[in-house]
């Protein structure tokens, strides 16, 4: 859409008398492309306020122009990622329809932009929410926010889900939303390899636990430097290498904005064994110590009684 089309909606949207002609036909149905307008496609699990920004980008209009020429009321002022785009179910069938995506489509895409329960419901306004530190979005890849963006903008912010900490096409992850510049990831090529395997741990039905008890257990390890240690701090010095800026991204030190992505490989390759194991009758915690320590690479394994993955092999049924 241009800066004129948004223009000239935002002065029919003001004529009362046009208004319902308005919302039943040019906001409810999809419009068809006009030449030399592009769609700008939403990245998965894109941040609704950082998928409105980039659509006004490619308009060259700000986001308040934008939601103005879509009859859409902004109430409060935020920014991403401290702050998301709340929109109503009116608002969001607009918004829809000016980004010419099909709802259902734009709401998978977008995980806080809800699909309307109520088809009759035609109230067209936003509000900005501020999040808390742990439910902010973390940056996109840049390389790929510039694809989708018609080269409009670089900067984009994602709910990012576990699998998808790195992307391996341009070797760039976010792992913590403190960070507002990407990480590239040349260095430690072992994290591509971690997210083809974790795709493929996608498919097991155990996936989603085997995960987040591996997350929890490689996180207790690295916090307390035990078993990979050495491992750990070699790749940390190798991001930290690719990316001077972690040791000036704030407050927080570079060993705890890379924690997620220092781990990656080794959580993934024990949340993959953890999800195969076979139930406790018919295994022994020695021999699943014995087949995790060589999925890690490690000579050995003795975890102490109180280890977090010896208490989940001793006490923990699958």
């Amino acid at each position: 859409m241009s800066r004129t089309d948004a223009t000239t909606r935002a002065r029919a949207a003001t004529v009362p008398a046009q208004r319902g002609v308005l919302t039943a036909e040019a906001w409810l149905q999809a419009p068809s492309a006009a030449p030399g307008v592009f769609r700008v496609r939403p990245l998965p699990c894109e941040a609704t306020a950082s998928y409105v920004q980039r659509l006004a980008n490619a308009c060259q209009l700000t986001l308040p122009q934008l939601l103005d020429g879509a009859g859409i009321t902004l109430t409060g002022h935020g920014t991403s990622p401290a702050a998301e785009l709340i929109l109503t179910p009116g608002a969001a069938r607009r918004l829809a329809a000016l980004a010419r995506i099909p709802l259902p489509h734009l709401t998978c895409a977008l995980p806080h932009l809800a699909l309307p329960d109520d088809a009759h419901d035609t109230v067209a306004a936003a509000y900005w929410k501020r999040l808390e530190a742990g439910q902010q979005p973390v940056r996109a890849c840049t390389l790929c926010t510039r694809h989708r963006s018609h080269d409009a903008t670089d900067t984009a912010w994602v709910h990012r889900p576990p699998h998808r900490l790195v992307c391996p096409r341009h070797q760039q992850a976010a792992p913590d939303p403190r960070l507002t510049t990407t990480i590239h990831t040349q260095g430690a090529p072992e994290l591509a390899a971690a997210h083809h395997a974790h795709q493929r741990l996608q498919r097991h039905p155990r996936a989603s636990t085997a995960w987040t008890t591996a997350h929890a257990i490689t996180t207790r390890w690295y916090d307390h430097q035990q078993h990979l240690t050495h491992r750990w701090h070699t790749r940390l010095g190798q991001l930290c290498t690719t990316n001077p800026h972690l040791a000036t991204a704030g407050s927080a030190s570079p060993a705890l904005l890379a924690r997620d992505l220092v781990i990656y490989p080794e959580t993934v390759a024990l949340a993959s064994t953890l999800a195969t194991l076979p139930n406790r009758p018919h295994r022994t915690t020695n021999g699943a110590l014995t087949l995790i320590a060589h999925q890690l690479n490690l000579d050995r394994l003795t975890p102490s009684a109180n280890d977090p993955l010896r208490v989940f092999l001793t006490h923990t049924r699958h």
